[in-house]
């Protein structure tokens, strides 16, 4: 049990920031990635059809013999992630919750311990946080709930950007076009004088230097994938799953477009990606 993969799935590209984060924190864990390129963006889909996505892509993950899944998607773990824990039988992991936990992270680092934990949990110091999401993460209310829970006190401001992931699609992490695009969605943060930025689209770090550009060094940008590998983690180890010595073997399929695919992901994770499966959902 220890030797099988984990699962990693996104709607396309963006959660390969989850998969670098997971194979450098487990270096001896094998992972299998799923693209589902041929249905990004799942931003701007309703919740039965991101739903059934995740559940179809779950259960192939799970008939290639993973021992737990992360749900490398904000979207997907704000709109699928009871459903999913119900229709499979292995341990499945969001981004959400690892990413509120970063906040909290993040500001211990920069103002020390000695906070008093509110009754929902680990407290988060930021005064005023932006979140930063696809139009169906936003409207869902997850990270503002989340954050909330664990400190009543936080004032957040969401904004959707549904434009990011077609560009990040497109390879344009650094193009004239997305830094006019950012620098529109993110007026209304500014606005309201964000202290931290929460990245809700795990396509959208590779979107930071272009967001470091247009919010300004002065605001903390979230990155949940640290934290989410950390929590997965957590999980193996809890569970006596993890694996701490052997080579790992990764595997990568998309449901569209292998090639470009292929390309794009070499691009951000540099060697290790040889090849990319196309497997269709039923």
């Amino acid at each position: 049990m220890r030797s099988r993969p984990i699962g990693v799935f996104d709607s396309g590209l963006g959660g390969l920031t989850v998969f670098k984060a997971l194979a450098a924190r487990l270096p001896h864990e094998s992972l299998i990635y799923f693209g589902d390129t041929a249905h990004v963006p799942y931003g701007s889909k309703s919740k039965e059809a991101v739903t059934a996505f995740s559940i179809s892509i779950g259960r192939f993950l799970e008939k290639q013999g993973i021992k737990a899944l992360v749900v490398a998607c904000n979207t997907a773990s704000a709109l699928a992630l009871k459903d999913l824990k119900r229709a499979l039988r292995v341990p499945v992991l969001g981004v959400i919750e690892p990413g509120v936990r970063a906040v909290g992270r993040e500001y211990d680092r920069s103002h020390g311990a000695g906070r008093i934990s509110p009754p929902g949990g680990a407290p988060v110091r930021a005064r005023s946080v932006g979140v930063i999401a696809t139009e169906a993460t936003i409207a869902s209310g997850a990270y503002q709930s989340a954050l909330r829970l664990r400190d009543p006190r936080l004032r957040v401001v969401g904004a959707a950007c549904p434009l990011f992931v077609p560009l990040v699609e497109e390879g344009w992490w650094s193009h004239r076009v997305t830094r006019e695009v950012a620098a529109e969605y993110v007026r209304p943060l500014k606005k309201a004088r964000i202290d931290t930025l929460i990245l809700g689209c795990t396509h959208y770090p590779l979107l930071k230097g272009v967001l470091r550009s247009v919010v300004g060094r002065s605001v903390r940008l979230i990155d949940s994938a640290e934290e989410t590998a950390r929590a997965t983690e957590r999980l193996l180890v809890s569970e006596s799953l993890a694996r701490t010595t052997g080579t790992p073997k990764h595997r990568f399929f998309a449901s569209d477009g292998p090639d470009r695919f292929l390309r794009l992901a070499r691009r951000f994770l540099g060697v290790g990606v040889d090849t990319v499966e196309i497997r269709r959902l039923d």
